[in-house]
């Protein structure tokens, strides 16, 4: 989103950097068996959980690797205008908040475009002017792709999904920081609605991060570490249900 502010920290590029290790050795093994296949990763959880600064702190250090990376969020993809949504929310008694809200179909499209390297016009919120802009984007010039938004995870040919396990309680201060919304009564009642959404996907997820900024494969807690688990030491893997 166009305006968008993030509060990127040593948690963010830590995490980013485990999660690298994971993309780096999947994207290997796809490449040899499909030579030139794309990668597409994406990042999930509660609004101020940080998916943004995450998948930028991922985005750089990709770059940094040669690799050449696009970011598209999710929240560019509503149905309703967003000078709309707030009174179709109320309208809806709130029931209108949920995945239901987004435009999978133009968003799936946008990924086709990526795999197929074609030039695609993607939707662009400005958050100052409230406006959707286009933006004209060639993706033959793109070689992974990072789908960052609340429920990102539930697109559709993913290679790597990833959540953030922190609720909207425990991120307060990130989101009064950020601004991006007023924190009012509406805010709160929306926040409840998208926790329920959101953390009905935590089981797609391949990775799991949780409060501190860990990041563990839910699969492989309890046993040995992979080659991209021994690769990361401020990777750990430990029982879920032990966090």
């Amino acid at each position: 989103m166009l305006g968008d502010v993030l509060l990127i920290n040593d948690q963010h590029k830590s995490a980013a950097g485990a999660i690298l290790e994971r993309v780096l050795l999947d994207l290997e093994l796809l490449r040899k068996k499909q030579p030139g296949e794309k990668f597409v990763v994406a990042i999930s959880g509660e609004s101020g959980a940080g998916k943004s600064e995450l998948s930028h702190s991922l985005a750089l250090l990709l770059k940094g690797r040669g690799i050449r990376v696009k970011i598209l969020h999710t929240d560019n993809y509503y149905h309703v205008h967003p000078l709309d949504r707030r009174k179709h929310r109320i309208e809806s008694n709130y029931e209108a908040v949920g995945v239901q809200e987004y435009d999978w179909e133009e968003l799936h499209c946008n990924i086709e475009d990526f795999r197929r390297n074609r030039t695609a016009s993607i939707p662009c919120i400005d958050i100052i002017t409230e406006e959707v802009d286009r933006l004209r984007t060639d993706f033959s010039k793109i070689q992974l792709l990072i789908i960052d938004g609340l429920y990102a995870i539930r697109t559709e040919g993913v290679d790597l999904k990833v959540f953030i396990d922190l609720t909207y309680h425990e991120t307060k201060l990130s989101q009064m920081l950020r601004c991006k919304e007023p924190t009012d009564g509406y805010r709160w009642k929306v926040l409840e609605q998208e926790h329920r959404h959101v953390s009905a996907l935590k089981p797609l997820a391949d990775l799991h991060i949780d409060k501190h900024y860990r990041v563990f494969d839910p699969q492989v807690a309890n046993q040995a570490p992979r080659p991209w688990q021994q690769k990361a030491p401020h990777m750990a893997v430990y029982p879920s249900g032990n966090r």
